[in-house]
């Protein structure tokens, strides 16, 4: 397999045929994303939440952190969880490394800090909106940050599909905790870097198309979502106008 139509063909058939081996690992990959973005939005929309409202000295500091952290390096992180979860790491007792577990923290660790940046924005552009309505109604600093993130659910959903997205695209950190092994913790990103290295191109390139496919997927979730979101604030923008005014 020398040329890319060729290459490109085998790929194809490899996808239509359901191939066993690329269905694994399609599988194990979107299981250790989907698992790592469950556990970073968890505490992650809670925290981006409540600093979207707190204000305490110190503040600006927290978020230059925060933002710096949207660009750690993968390999980074990972090699930070490998000594964590190393024989001689303060984890080490929990067998983890080159696991399914050791991918799912490593990457839980790579997405927290998109997801907590991402909806500290939303909720402060919300709480200059409506933060006062609800400071007047006697609403703390937990009770609005749930309050309003609840409010803009919807753009929170989307910073959730964008997190997966980041997630299932991420080779640095699984390769160094994960070990590439197969069937075990190969997934499509360190599988396709293995296999373009050995020469197989048709799997390598089979992959690829998924992992487009997917990411080509989620970014269409988004963009739905947003214009749907768009037409449903327009549409009860409409509505509120044409209500009567109790107080004529």
């Amino acid at each position: 397999m020398n040329t890319l139509t060729e290459s490109a063909a085998t790929a194809l058939r490899l996808i239509t045929s359901l191939d066993p081996v690329l269905l694994d690992i399609v599988r194990l990959s979107l299981a250790v994303s989907a698992c790592a973005c469950l556990l970073a939005c968890g505490g992650g929309l809670i925290l981006g939440a409540w600093l979207g409202v707190a204000r305490f000295p110190g503040r600006g500091a927290v978020l230059t952190l925060l933002n710096t952290l949207l660009a750690l390096p993968s390999v980074v992180v990972g090699l930070l969880v490998y000594l964590l979860l190393s024989r001689s790491g303060p984890l080490g007792f929990l067998g983890w490394l080159f696991s399914f577990q050791a991918m799912v923290v490593a990457q839980a660790i790579l997405v927290l800090p998109v997801v907590t940046a991402l909806t500290r924005q939303v909720v402060e552009d919300a709480e200059r909106s409506h933060g006062e309505q609800l400071r007047s109604l006697g609403a703390g600093t937990l009770m609005r940050s749930l309050l309003l993130a609840w409010d803009e659910r919807f753009a929170l959903l989307t910073i959730l599909i964008a997190a997966f997205g980041r997630a299932v695209s991420e080779v640095g950190a699984v390769m160094v905790v994960g070990g590439n092994i197969e069937g075990y913790t190969r997934v499509m990103t360190t599988a396709i870097a293995l296999e373009t290295a050995k020469g197989d191109l048709p799997l390598a390139m089979a992959l690829g198309i998924i992992l487009l496919a997917v990411v080509l997927v989620l970014n269409t979730l988004i963009a739905v979502l947003r214009r749907w979101r768009e037409r449903r604030d327009a549409g009860a923008g409409g509505w509120a106008r044409h209500m009567p005014d109790p107080t004529v």
